[in-house]
């Protein structure tokens, strides 16, 4: 197959020189230009990826632990099997359970700790979240009416020193009124369970009792509300905002993305600014490739003259050039996405190796959400990066071609 002219003396122009050494500098200035866009184009999808990861992992590990959505009423909601039903009614949701939620601290000895209290249901609960399957020791099922068991986070009971069958007193923040004064409602409860939901935020501060033991505990004539499930938990804002339009009662229907919508806009704001910031070093090296087609034009006056006086117009000039550019910046984007894509794919392997090697760990667990780095490639993002780099280095080569064309053969051969 015969490719125009163009293509064949751009791509010469590309390949290293073997005969002149200002060849094989301007070869090798391409090269570094193609390994700049090869660079920038992997860590933008290396970043992106990780960045896709912690964002899915987390949200994966706080849904196992939360609901999809959350119907709450004030006060208490003793009527809740008629509001689950109505939910019910909507096609996307394929679970539902009550449960109390409220603050309290737990102590033993003389280790206090602020816990985030629920009271569940252990036959309903299992049909709105995982936490059923996330028990190292003991299981939610022992956390029986009356019984006044509690099941903590692995982290939480780790910090208060229990087991399963220990005992701690748990301080809730609503007083007795007694002659003396207001008295701290205390009750003892006994460790019936351990679990590890992975996300440290609720493993240090979760605490499980049964729901009619968080009723009593609290005086409530019922659950504060019922939690939800659904087959898409992408499509909670959407059925959050068609159950606030149907369900009766003065009720607040909150979805995941609301209970941590300050947390997720963090991680959306923060992955856009790396995007910016990591284009504009793509940006950086795609106009490398200006220096090196200015250097490759002055090196190729002689050429660019004698081709003129053979008939080439000035547009053939300038394709030839583009070709060179176009040609290292496809070649650079090619090596960048495919050694991005394999690194990001790869990840879960080569971070722990160098955290073995250096004997450092990036995610401690009891600052970061999750202690191991995950990763989420992503075609959309793969794709968008892919056009931009290319396109960047397009755009590189039309100043430097356009110098090409405008070169003048009667002053290009006059010293040669």
């Amino acid at each position: 197959m015969n490719f125009p002219y163009e293509w064949q003396i751009g791509w010469r122009y590309t390949r290293a020189g073997k005969r002149a050494s200002r060849n094989s500098f301007i070869s090798f200035i391409s090269m570094i230009s193609m390994s700049g866009i090869a660079l920038g184009v992997a860590a933008l999808i290396v970043v992106l990826s990780v960045m896709n990861g912690f964002q899915k992992e987390v949200r994966d590990r706080m849904l196992s632990v939360l609901s999809h959505i959350e119907i709450m009423a004030p006060g208490a909601l003793p009527d809740w099997q008629r509001t689950a039903a109505e939910a019910m009614r909507n096609k996307e949701v394929i679970g539902a359970a009550p449960y109390v939620a409220a603050q309290a601290m737990l102590t033993r000895e003389d280790v206090v700790r602020g816990v985030l209290l629920r009271g569940v249901d252990p036959a309903e609960e299992p049909k709105v979240s995982d936490l059923g399957k996330q028990f190292r020791a003991g299981a939610l099922d022992k956390l029986q009416p009356g019984g006044f068991g509690i099941a903590l986070g692995n982290e939480l009971a780790n910090a208060l020193g229990v087991q399963p069958g220990d005992k701690v007193t748990l301080v809730a923040p609503q007083g007795t009124i007694t002659p003396a004064g207001v008295l701290p409602r205390l009750k003892q409860f006994t460790v019936v369970g351990v679990f590890s939901s992975g996300h440290f935020e609720f493993d240090n501060a979760l605490a499980l009792i049964n729901l009619q033991d968080a009723e009593t505990l609290f005086r409530l004539a019922g659950p504060s509300g019922v939690r939800l499930k659904l087959t898409d938990m992408e499509r909670a804002p959407e059925v959050a905002g068609q159950l606030a339009g149907t369900l009766t009662g003065d009720l607040d229907v909150r979805d995941w993305s609301q209970q941590n919508r300050n947390w997720f806009a963090a991680v959306k704001t923060e992955k856009r600014m790396m995007f910016i910031i990591l284009t504009l070093i793509i940006a950086v090296a795609a106009f490398n490739l200006v220096s090196t087609l200015v250097m490759t034009v002055t090196d190729k006056q002689a050429d660019i003259a004698i081709l003129r006086t053979m008939g080439a117009q000035p547009g053939s000039v300038m394709k030839i050039f583009i070709v060179q550019g176009v040609a290292i910046g496809f070649i650079g984007t090619l090596l960048g996405v495919a050694g991005g894509t394999l690194i990001a794919t790869n990840i879960d392997v080569i971070v722990p190796f160098i955290e073995r090697l250096l004997h450092v760990q990036f995610l401690p667990r009891d600052i970061y959400f999750i202690s191991e780095l995950p990763s989420d490639p992503r075609v959309n993002d793969i794709a968008t990066i892919g056009i931009i780099s290319f396109v960047l280095a397009s755009l590189a080569t039309l100043y430097p071609s356009w110098r090409a064309a405008r070169v003048n053969p009667a002053e290009a051969l006059r010293y040669e």
